[in-house]
């Protein structure tokens, strides 16, 4: 595809020859002479000088270089939308496989595709476009929307609640029971009936192996275009904010509330009944024990403002110095 052509199909100003060939996209380091590639950090910007690529995506004000260039205001979306000009995902064939298990009461829209040993169960209903590839079991009761996406051994419980274009990815399970036990007399634990829900509003994706629980009563609620990586668990009676981010093996505890635009990023733990302020950050690791204000950017454990981790991190390697020289001190006190 000649890359004028690119250049319209995604909305940028060329700068360069439009007519190089681009056959396929790449990173800037691994691209060859007909690849495109982008360079959407200040700090990959010396690779642009470097690269074999036959063009480079990059910001509106990016210095000029020898190469071709396509200029735009987001150079990593217009990336992710030049993929799309080179490579499609597989189109499921739009029939339901004879093995598949759909009760007479669930009601299915039109131009379902749906997989291999699939069970949908009483009283479902899911709208138009879906694909559910093999091995999905949808629960009954629940409610779906249009263009529903699962991939492969996805569970979907009794009575949940999904919009319009949720994608949840291979072993995705939506709906299983909280963690709610009462303590009896005698030391046992008597379990919790789990009655409620879990709503996941319109553009949400699920990562592969990621869990979100039912309430005990009420809802569970991840809100329009939050997305949730793999292996992330979300406790009991939490609500995730529209358009936040839960990166890998990120743990919410029960009736956590996390707000919008939030980045929690892998492996963050957030103890149960607190509440995550709109645009908050917390780098890798964090452990939140406590509420955290909107806005604030923070690290370790207990979590503290980023900036002060990072000096307290500085730190934490010239321990072993500093107590050999409080101990000289202390030696070296008179009697």
């Amino acid at each position: 595809m000649e890359l004028r052509l690119i250049a319209e199909k995604l909305g940028c100003t060329l700068r360069g020859n439009g007519d190089t060939d681009i056959t396929g996209v790449s990173g800037i380091e691994e691209a060859a002479p007909h690849q495109l590639t982008f360079v959407s950090n200040r700090k990959y910007a010396a690779s642009a000088q470097t690269t074999r690529a036959g063009a480079i995506l990059v910001a509106e004000d990016f210095p000029e270089i020898g190469t071709p260039t396509l200029r735009t205001a987001n150079p990593y979306l217009a990336f992710a939308r030049s993929i799309e000009l080179f490579y499609q995902s597989p189109e499921p064939i739009r029939e339901i496989d004879e093995t598949a298990r759909i009760a007479a009461t669930a009601s299915i829209g039109q131009g379902a595709s749906i997989g291999a040993y699939a069970v949908i169960e009483d009283d479902v209903t899911i709208g138009d476009n879906a694909t559910l590839q093999a091995f999905t079991h949808i629960g009954r009761g629940a409610r779906i929307g249009d263009d529903f996406r699962t991939h492969a051994h996805v569970s979907v419980r009794e009575y949940c609640v999904l919009g319009n274009n949720v994608i949840l990815q291979d072993g995705a399970r939506i709906g299983c029971d909280g963690y709610g036990y009462a303590k009896q007399e005698d030391g046992s634990y008597y379990k919790i009936v789990q009655s409620g829900i879990v709503v996941l509003e319109d553009d949400v994706e699920v990562g592969a192996n990621a869990t979100i629980d039912r309430a005990t009563i009420g809802e569970t609620r991840i809100k329009r275009g939050a997305k949730i990586d793999n292996l992330v668990q979300v406790g009991h009676a939490s609500t995730v904010g529209r358009n936040t981010l839960l990166c890998a093996q990120v743990g919410l505890g029960g009736s956590s509330k996390v707000g919008r635009d939030c980045v929690l990023t892998g492996q963050v733990g957030v103890a149960g009944h607190l509440e995550i302020g709109d645009g908050v950050v917390a780098t890798a690791q964090t452990g939140i024990p406590n509420s955290v204000e909107a806005g604030q950017m923070i690290s370790g454990y207990p979590a503290i403002d980023n900036r002060l981790w990072l000096k307290c991190s500085a730190v934490f390697k010239r321990l072993p110095e500093l107590l050999r020289r409080v101990n000289a001190l202390e030696e070296s006190k008179p009697e």
